[in-house]
C-alpha cells in the first residue's frame, strides 16, 4: 500500500473537492480503496458529486490528520449491496500528493 492511501485511511474522513459549475464543491468521504496503485472512491449516480466528476474529472482530496466526524456512516447504510443500481465507483489516478506542514510542502509521491 502507498503512503497516500495509508494517510487517507488513517484520517478516516477526507474531503473530495469537485467543480460545481464555476465554483468548488467539497463534501466528506470516508471510503477509499487502492488497487494496482490507483485509488478508488464511490458515489451514487443520483448525487451531484457523481454528475460533477463525470462532467469534470479534475478533483482534489483534502484530508486532515484528525477525526472530523466520529460517527461517519459506513457505506452499508447507503447501499444494500455492491450490485445496487446507484452504487458507482470512480478510479482516482494520483498525480500529486503532499502534506502541507508549517514549513511548507512535503511531497509524498
Amino acid at each position: 500500500m502507498t503512503r497516500y492511501y495509508n494517510f487517507l485511511k488513517d484520517c478516516g474522513v477526507f474531503y473530495l473537492v469537485t467543480i460545481n459549475g464555476t465554483a468548488p464543491a467539497a463534501r466528506p468521504f470516508g471510503a477509499v480503496m487502492e488497487n494496482d496503485g490507483d485509488l478508488f472512491i464511490t458515489a451514487a449516480d443520483t448525487k451531484a458529486v457523481y454528475r460533477q466528476i463525470k462532467q469534470n474529472s479534475n478533483i482534489q482530496i483534502v484530508a486532515l490528520k484528525q477525526k472530523m466526524l466520529d460517527d461517519c456512516p459506513i457505506l452499508s447504510k447507503h447501499y444494500s449491496a455492491p450490485t445496487d443500481a446507484h452504487f458507482c465507483i470512480f478510479r482516482v489516478r494520483v498525480t500529486e500528493a503532499y502534506i502541507t506542514t508549517d514549513e511548507g510542502k512535503e511531497f509524498l509521491v
